[in-house]
């Protein structure tokens, strides 16, 4: 396994960025009322997802503040499975857009839950 030099080199934060990329461009096609609404909470949260990833690897030294941040970017992948599921029942997405998205963050959650999990492989604690 090659060593992981920069968040850039993490599986789950190259995986976030790119069904992020698949929302914004997907989103583009939702009804322009929901621009403030829907349109940018899904983006926001999907986006959030890989800017945590950097600022966890940023603090990694300290375990505590890893763990914190990957935790809330665990949060922003749930929410944007929520977003999701607004953009389903509005008639936004239809079932297989949906399923393909939500499954694909149910999979970064599950990827940033083992990073929690892990935390002291990832961590420079100095010990």
């Amino acid at each position: 396994m090659p060593k992981i030099e920069s968040f850039r080199d993490l599986k789950v934060y190259r995986m976030a960025h790119r069904h992020a990329r698949r929302i914004f461009e997907r989103s583009q096609q939702f009804p322009e009322e929901e621009k403030y609404a829907l349109t940018d909470q899904i983006r926001r949260s999907s986006r959030a997802v890989t800017a945590l990833l950097a600022e966890a690897w940023a603090r990694r030294q300290y375990r505590a503040a890893f763990i914190n941040k990957v935790t809330q970017a665990l949060g922003e992948a749930m929410e944007t499975q929520s977003w999701l599921d607004h953009a389903r029942s509005c008639g936004y997405l239809n079932e297989e857009e949906y399923s393909e998205f939500d499954d694909s963050w149910a999979h970064i959650g599950a990827m940033l839950r083992r990073m929690i999990q892990r935390a002291d492989g990832f961590c420079n604690t100095g010990s």
